[in-house]
């Protein structure tokens, strides 16, 4: 088996601490963007557009969203309007003529000013209290861009993203969006990954599990946690921008509604809170999952296989989605991402019973 740790002998810091120890692990990395780059020459268009590219954005917005959760522990009920705020932003400066990588960093900072001075006002409050004040901006944020015209344009107005270059590259056919949408889905893997290396996210953890004892020890339980809301709705702002303009291309008050973000929520706790793996496997649990079981139900159905009524036809995709997901939260609630690593740790000492380190 070359997946195993026999024969990996690490004499530094820099090797026993490097993001992928185990060989393996990098060579499945490489082989995974290798992959991602290659998608647009084998797939199709019409899988490239409406699966992969979705999956690549949501997840990224998972992983903003998993930084405040897994990391910081915090709840975040209105992480879809982050996402708003940073999608009208960059569309509203892209129109007015500024440079497109201008207008996704201006998306970014107007979340993270007003996502923090929100969490500035949450973060005096804990548990189901903090739940209710994310709910007051998704609603409040809601209600402004509905009611607000120069925003949106109105209740019903769609507001289309014109055509950008990122930085003299042009962000216009589905591969070129593709592209850029993958790349900023790994920047922030990578960010991920890193940011829990640091004295910042070791003190976020620390808030995490305990914050009386983190005070203890000299950490500001609220000056970090509002540092994680400022870094996560900067990165969803951006993400938002990422979403208007590489998938959506045009935008609607509907698609950051209340239910968008209890989908976000779904993923980060089905994928495996603070995991970067968990946020591509939970974005595509929540994403795909549905698609491929209402179109599996319904090829049953055409074959004569099952024989039930319309009505239960189109209701039992989402009974089987809801009874897995009661399934995950009773049998493996760290979610996705640590089934996924009991499967490496088999792997690592196979054929051994004993567990990997």
């Amino acid at each position: 088996m070359f997946y195993r740790l026999s024969g990996i002998h690490h004499t530094g810091y820099a090797s026993a601490h490097r993001l992928w120890s185990v060989p393996a692990d990098r060579w499945q990395v490489v082989a995974v963007l290798a992959l991602a780059l290659l998608a647009p020459l084998f797939v199709s268009d019409l899988y490239l557009g409406s699966y992969v590219l979705p999956w690549l954005v949501w997840s990224a917005a998972a992983l903003s969203l998993s930084l405040l959760m897994g990391l910081a522990g915090q709840l975040h009920f209105g992480y879809a309007a982050v996402m708003a705020i940073g999608a009208y932003t960059s569309i509203h400066l892209a129109q007015a003529g500024v440079p497109f990588a201008l207008a996704i960093l201006g998306a970014g900072l107007t979340s993270a000013v007003i996502g923090t001075l929100f969490g500035a006002a949450a973060l005096r409050v804990k548990g189901l209290y903090l739940v209710m004040a994310t709910l007051a901006m998704q609603y409040l944020v809601d209600w402004v861009i509905v009611n607000v015209p120069a925003i949106s344009g109105g209740a019903q107005a769609t507001l289309r993203t014109p055509d950008v270059t990122f930085l003299g590259l042009p962000v216009e056919t589905l591969s070129q969006r593709y592209y850029f949408a993958l790349a900023w889905a790994v920047l922030l893997a990578l960010f991920f990954m890193n940011v829990k290396r640091t004295s910042f996210g070791r003190a976020l953890i620390a808030i995490r599990d305990k914050d009386f004892a983190a005070a203890v020890i000299g950490v500001d339980p609220f000056r970090f946690k509002l540092m994680a809301f400022l870094t996560s709705s900067f990165v969803g702002g951006v993400t938002g921008a990422v979403l208007a303009f590489c998938y959506y291309r045009a935008v609607t008050p509907e698609q950051f509604s209340f239910n968008v973000s209890i989908q976000l929520v779904a993923m980060v706790l089905v994928g495996g809170l603070g995991s970067v793996i968990g946020g591509f496997l939970g974005a595509g649990f929540v994403l795909l999952l549905p698609i491929i079981l209402t179109n599996a139900i319904a090829d049953l159905g055409a074959s004569g296989w099952i024989d039930l009524s319309q009505n239960l036809m189109a209701h039992l995709p989402l009974i089987f989605y809801g009874a897995m997901i009661i399934g995950f939260l009773l049998f493996e609630p760290l979610g996705l991402a640590k089934i996924y690593d009991n499967v490496r740790k088999y792997f690592l000492v196979w054929p051994f019973r004993h567990s990997g380190s």
